[in-house]
């Protein structure tokens, strides 16, 4: 198949383009231009905000299925809707766990609890800015979605993304967060009540996405390994890897540490299982995604 991924030049991106490849796919990748594809791959440059440019560098040109990676707001997802319409017959669209931040529950979270159908679709908002784009990371996440559900003219999934762990090159710091921390000896920030959530490894997620890339289902599906983690567990793995000790302090206010949740982020991957993906447990690739993470693979 002809597929082409918008975005995907890191982590579990760059861990997808090159399974796709090796499963025989023809790789297109589209980006900026801030860096340059794998060997192999092709490349096309342009803004993906900028419909125009799109139109350009996509001209005479069609995919089986298109992979975006780095769809983060409604905006973005209309401007997808018109510019690979009548380019692509599949769009996988990577999404998060984020877009369930309205909802709160003791038991994991099915992707029916959230009625896209009934999510407010706002591109007056400040999506242009970046720092309003982080601040509203998974509302973007969740408007974009709700813009592919309303009739896409093309099959569409989105893959909603557990937290990552994993990889030398995981960019996010948190992990880095907790490790100094615990070197240090340094307190901790976690909710007076710290749920668990659910976590998938980098490598899982990839070979997920690539899954889906070939797969014909449609609509929201979750995606995450089996058994949801705590603060602890994260934290117990890192001293066995550095030493150190973990101090927790409760908060009732302010910023908790990055994976520490007073809501619940736990996800329900039935659907994906009934699919027939069949996903780990992360006590499998928990210790290993620490050890790679703080460079200490063994």
């Amino acid at each position: 198949m002809d597929v082409l991924v918008i975005g995907g030049n890191r982590y579990f991106g760059k861990r997808l383009i090159a399974l796709l490849r090796e499963s025989g796919h023809r790789v297109t990748l589209l980006n900026r231009g801030s860096s340059g594809a794998p060997e192999g791959i092709g490349h096309l440059v342009a803004d993906r905000d900028d419909e125009a440019a799109l139109e350009s560098v996509l001209a005479g040109r069609s995919f089986d299925v298109v992979v975006d990676q780095v769809c983060y707001t409604p905006r973005q997802a209309e401007i997808a809707l018109r510019v690979f319409g009548p380019r692509t017959g599949r769009y996988v669209m990577t999404s998060t766990v984020e877009v369930y931040g309205y909802e709160d529950s003791a038991a994991p979270l099915a992707e029916d609890v959230l009625d896209l159908d009934a999510v407010t679709v706002d591109t007056g908002l400040a999506w242009e800015d970046p720092e309003f784009r982080e601040a509203h990371y998974g509302e973007g996440k969740r408007q974009a979605e709700a813009v592919f559900a309303a009739g896409p003219p093309f099959a569409w999934t989105s893959v909603r993304v557990a937290h990552v762990l994993g990889g030398a090159d995981d960019f996010t710091g948190r992990l880095d967060h907790y490790v100094r921390r615990i070197r240090a000896g340094e307190p901790i920030a976690v909710p007076a009540l710290n749920r668990p959530a659910t976590y998938v490894y980098v490598e899982e997620i990839a070979a997920f996405l690539a899954w889906a890339v070939e797969a014909d289902f449609t609509g929201p599906v979750n995606a995450h390994s089996h058994g949801p983690l705590t603060t602890a567990d994260l934290c117990a793995e890192i001293e066995k890897r550095v030493g150190g000790r973990t101090v927790f302090q409760e908060v009732e206010v302010g910023e908790v540490s990055p994976f520490s949740f007073a809501r619940s982020y736990g996800m329900d991957n039935s659907r994906a299982t009934d699919l027939g993906y069949r996903f780990s447990h992360s006590s499998e690739w928990l210790a290993r995604a620490v050890a790679e993470t703080v460079g200490e693979v063994r």
